[in-house]
This record gives structure tokens, C-alpha cells and sequence, in this order.
């Protein structure tokens, strides 16, 4: 019964188990949208359309490869972890929301929209001991209320 008692030691090792994992696998989702090159990124881009923003496909197609392939790195390595996760939030808000709009159903936006949900969450409880931010920066002990 040790196993159900409420015992959180192990929320670091957790963190770090699914920083990496998750990380991981958004490097292999990203990797190719950087390696793709203009083409590419142009395609990737054009899901702003379905923001109104048609202008800058090419530039908004890198600027999420990057978030993809880049944050998931950051993620892995809990390096400027917070603003990683705002940026691979919003990635995957407009990717969300352009399956939404496509028709695609909850299958083709789901994936996505759970993704947001989870770097929405990690925004909120941080990377945890095992990370370079907390190397780097330390921490601030928690205001008590």
C-alpha cells in the first residue's frame, strides 16, 4: 500500500521523465519542419491564414518549426523552460484551431489542442530540480498565504 500513499519525493524525477519524453518527441515532429526549408515553412505558415495573418507564411512556418523542434530541446534540457512553453503553447493553439477550422474533426485537432493543455499546465509548475534552470537561476522559495 506504499505505492498509493500521498508521497511526492519523486515529482522531479517525474518532471524530468516527461520533459524528456515529451521533448523528444517534438524535436522528431520539429526536425523535419526546420530541415524542410522554405517550402516548407511556407506550407506550415499558412495555417495563420486561418487567423486572418496571410502575410509572412515562410516566416511564421520557421518561427513554429523552431518552437517545435527548439522548444522541445529547451524543454529536455529545463532551459528557459517557462518561456519555452509559451512558445510551444501557442504553436499549438493556432495548430489546434487551423484543424478545427478545417474540418478535420476532433481526431485531426485533438493532438494538438492536448499539447497546449500540457504546456499550458508546465508554464504553471515549472521544470522541477532537475534542470538548468535551476542550476542557473536557483529558485525562490514559495510565498506562504
Amino acid at each position: 500500500m506504499q505505492f498509493l500513499k500521498n508521497n511526492y519525493r519523486y515529482q522531479d524525477l517525474g518532471l524530468l521523465i516527461l520533459r524528456v519524453g515529451i521533448g523528444i518527441m517534438f524535436i522528431v515532429h520539429g526536425w523535419p519542419k526546420i530541415t524542410g526549408g522554405p517550402e516548407t515553412w511556407a506550407k506550415v505558415g499558412g495555417a495563420m491564414g486561418t487567423l486572418s495573418i496571410t502575410q509572412g507564411a515562410t516566416i511564421w512556418g520557421f518561427l513554429a518549426a523552431f518552437a517545435e523542434a527548439g522548444g522541445g530541446l529547451l524543454m529536455i534540457l529545463g532551459l528557459f523552460f517557462r518561456p519555452a512553453m509559451v512558445l510551444m503553447f501557442c504553436t499549438m493553439l493556432v495548430a489546434a484551431y487551423m484543424h478545427f477550422v478545417s474540418g478535420d474533426g476532433f481526431g485531426g485537432y485533438s493532438h494538438a489542442l492536448e499539447a497546449a493543455i500540457l504546456f499550458f499546465s508546465l508554464f504553471f509548475i515549472g521544470p522541477g530540480r532537475y534542470s538548468l534552470d535551476q542550476s542557473v537561476f536557483g529558485t525562490t522559495p514559495a510565498r506562504r498565504y
